[in-house]
């Protein structure tokens, strides 16, 4: 692998080697997964669904943005064949706030061999980011029980508390990005350190040793399509097997931990609680596969496309060198005008009302994040790039209610840190060649960005 984290011609897999043969159990998974799901967005787009678009069109993956403006002009709530869609403001507000909505797709009413293949499709299988325990698919009161338990130990204090930590972790970090710059030549700023920064942090909340860091890299790397819906035969078997291998480890790690625990946060969950209750071992798994998936991933995104953003806009980044006390709203207009996270789905629990439409129990909505964060109703000039914007912070770009990101402030703390010292340290940073975005439609960002530290 070269300095900008490509492959080198002796690392790319031969052609001619023979894949290992899909299980029947993986086939039933995915089946039951993604599989009908692929089919049913397939079907849709045949008969000229424009919401499919959203999940077979490589240009509205490149750029949504016009797509999510022409959901909004069509309407507060936007049918498709397989559910409804929202870019306003207000609107998915309403939907990630309101009780008359659940995250569990077991919500949705399904005919009886469609209910049999997915519990058939969950059978030996460990428990993944978005599989029950998990708080991303509980509903209260298992879903109140159980963020109470993680927030006693993911403080505002607590998460203040690791700034020093990860001002260290920027300084070394970039160290290591000046030496792997070869003759000031190109560099991959997400293989080298807006990915190193989160797994860093992550691994430190998680009592990982630091020489795993890499380790996690790459299981972060295979668990964070599982947030996407409709994944291909491929990228399933390659999420399972990331999900096994972390499981496998966690399970180990925490009988470690409980034995001789540490001073990091993930001791004090395995630990009981001053009540006396404290995690299953299923949520504590199913924890740190979110921390992995969706909390590292996002903070990886922010810091890549923060990057990206500054760097095309030198005005921008000329106002946060005269004025480095702006960086905090600058990383809040950053999480605004290209939201780490995208979509989320919601389903009605109940026969409801909304944007007054009516909605039967069990239709699903999806909340376009992205395109909320930029209703004209809500920001002026929503297009626009401004890290002086005055309500920067309105954005939904860690959802709302009682579903609000678990790790949104040491998010904002990593984001903040980690651009300014990059930009303090490298001033001259410029782009060295075009950067590459990741294949995932839930999560935005780049998985690679080429830059050069030095004129």
């Amino acid at each position: 692998m070269d300095a900008t984290g490509r492959r080198s011609g002796d690392d790319v897999p031969h052609r001619s080697a023979a894949r290992p043969a899909v299980g029947p159990g993986t086939l039933l998974r995915w089946t039951a997964r993604h599989g009908l799901l692929r089919l049913g967005i397939a079907t849709a787009a045949r008969r000229g669904d424009a919401q499919a678009r959203l999940f077979l069109d490589p240009a509205i993956r490149a750029d949504p943005y016009p797509f999510y403006r022409q959901v909004r002009q069509d309407g507060a709530l936007v049918r498709g064949r397989l559910n409804w869609s929202t870019t306003r403001h207000d609107v998915v507000t309403e939907v990630l706030r309101g009780d008359a909505f659940s995250v569990h797709p077991d919500t949705v009413p399904v005919p009886f061999p469609v209910t049999v293949l997915r519990r058939l499709g969950r059978l030996r299988m460990p428990i993944g980011p978005i599989d029950p325990p998990s708080m991303l698919v509980a509903d209260p009161p298992g879903h109140t029980r159980y963020r109470r338990l993680v927030v006693r130990v993911f403080t505002a204090r607590a998460i203040e508390g690791l700034r020093p930590r990860v001002e260290r972790h920027c300084a070394d970090l970039l160290d290591d990005l000046g030496r792997a710059a070869p003759d000031d030549g190109p560099v991959d700023l997400v293989a080298h350190y807006a990915g190193l920064l989160p797994v860093t942090m992550i691994a430190e909340i998680l009592g990982v040793p630091v020489g795993m860091r890499r380790q996690f890299l790459e299981w972060g790397a295979a668990l964070s399509p599982a947030l996407d819906l409709g994944l291909s035969l491929g990228q399933f078997r390659r999420v399972e097997a990331g999900i096994r291998q972390l499981d496998g480890w966690l399970r180990g790690h925490f009988a470690r931990l409980r034995a001789d625990p540490g001073d990091d946060l993930l001791s004090q969950l395995v630990r009981p609680g001053g009540d006396g209750e404290r995690l299953t071992g299923d949520e504590l798994v199913a924890l740190a596969g979110l921390l992995m998936a969706a909390g590292f991933e996002t903070t990886v995104n922010l810091l890549g496309t923060g990057t990206a953003l500054l760097l095309a806009h030198p005005e921008q980044l000329a106002l946060l060198r005269a004025e480095p006390g702006r960086w905090p709203n600058a990383v809040e207009e950053i999480l605004r005008h290209d939201s780490p996270v995208q979509t989320t789905a919601r389903y009605c629990r109940a026969d409801t009302e909304l944007a007054g439409v009516p909605l039967r129990r069990g239709e699903v909505v999806v909340p376009m994040l992205g395109g909320a964060n930029r209703d004209p109703a809500v920001f002026v000039d929503p297009d626009r790039f401004d890290v002086t914007r005055s309500n920067a912070r309105d954005h939904l770009s860690f959802s709302s209610g009682a579903h609000y990101c678990l790790g949104a402030s040491l998010a904002r703390l990593e984001g903040e840190i980690g651009l300014r010292s990059l930009f303090e340290r490298y001033p001259d940073l410029t782009l060295a060649g075009p950067p590459g975005r990741r294949p995932t439609r839930v999560l935005r960002g780049y998985d690679h960005l080429p830059v050069r530290l030095k004129p």
